[in-house]
């Protein structure tokens, strides 16, 4: 578990704000008619928030929904909470301060969503029966995370922080093996909860574009806690990053091919 909760910057994460929104539409995608859908009104919470820019997807979905976003990030709050009030459809989306790992639902849910936030919840697992419990008969639990932490980006990031320069500043700091499951691991959970149980993976070949664009890519999500941890202090070990991330995804005429694999559930109560 990292020694520092990540400070967060919403401007860097939402500069590629269509990747990562895409694989939160497929999976949407995937999510049956929800239980709320028959009295107009569905409950739905989005836990991992950020900075909204997804959970008004939700609204899209379900414009009579009453959505809230849930986050621990005041920065990534503050992002959201202009899209706070009443949506077109005659829906409502609020924001509120909430740390997934100890958040307890108040009340039944239709939805509970989480679009890229578990990787980042210690014992996630340890989670679901809670949430499964609070959904109303046939409501849904669905999340996707990211799958990559296997991929060169995530590695050679925590090949340096365990290097000689920097180990003391920062062991502990990157979580690995218990950040994501295998997706087998997430189907036999929830089955066991007594769940519907649809789980999926995809690699995206994304292409990014601009100078350093994984870098760019990695400063709004995984390397968070290492600049959260050196402080003013991020340069040299950046620079280092940098120089490993131009050998590891060469830039093209076309842009930088970055892929990335993602992990996919949608969980139904059994009405």
């Amino acid at each position: 578990m990292p020694a520092t909760t990540p400070v967060w910057d919403p401007h860097q994460y939402l500069r590629h704000a269509g990747h990562r929104a895409r694989a939160f539409l497929d999976l949407l995608a995937h999510v049956p008619a929800l239980p709320g859908e028959q009295d107009g009104h569905p409950r739905i919470a989005d836990l991992g928030c950020g900075p909204g820019n997804v959970t008004r997807l939700l609204a899209d979905r379900w414009p009579t929904a009453h959505i809230t976003g849930l986050d621990n990030s005041p920065q990534m709050l503050a992002e959201a909470e202009p899209l706070a009030g009443p949506t077109p459809g005659g829906g409502r989306l609020d924001f509120a301060s909430a740390d997934v790992l100890t958040w307890a639902p108040p009340e039944p849910y239709d939805l509970i969503a989480s679009n890229a936030a578990l990787q980042w919840v210690p014992g996630h697992l340890d989670r679901f029966p809670a949430w499964v419990d609070t959904l109303a008969p046939g409501g849904v639990l669905a999340f996707q995370v990211p799958g990559n932490f296997d991929a060169p980006s995530h590695r050679l990031m925590r090949e340096l922080a365990g290097s000689a320069r920097w180990r003391d500043r920062l062991a502990g700091v990157l979580r690995h093996e218990d950040a994501v499951h295998a997706p087998a691991v997430y189907l036999e959970t929830l089955a066991g909860l007594g769940c519907e149980v649809d789980v999926w993976e995809t690699t995206y070949q994304q292409i990014l574009q601009g100078e350093d664009a994984v870098l760019d890519w990695v400063k709004g999500t995984g390397l968070r806690p290492v600049l959260t941890e050196l402080g003013e202090d991020t340069e040299p070990f950046v620079e280092e990053y940098r120089a490993l991330l131009r050998e590891a995804y060469p830039a093209r005429a076309h842009g930088t091919v970055f892929p990335f694999r993602r992990v996919f559930a949608v969980a139904r109560r059994h009405p």
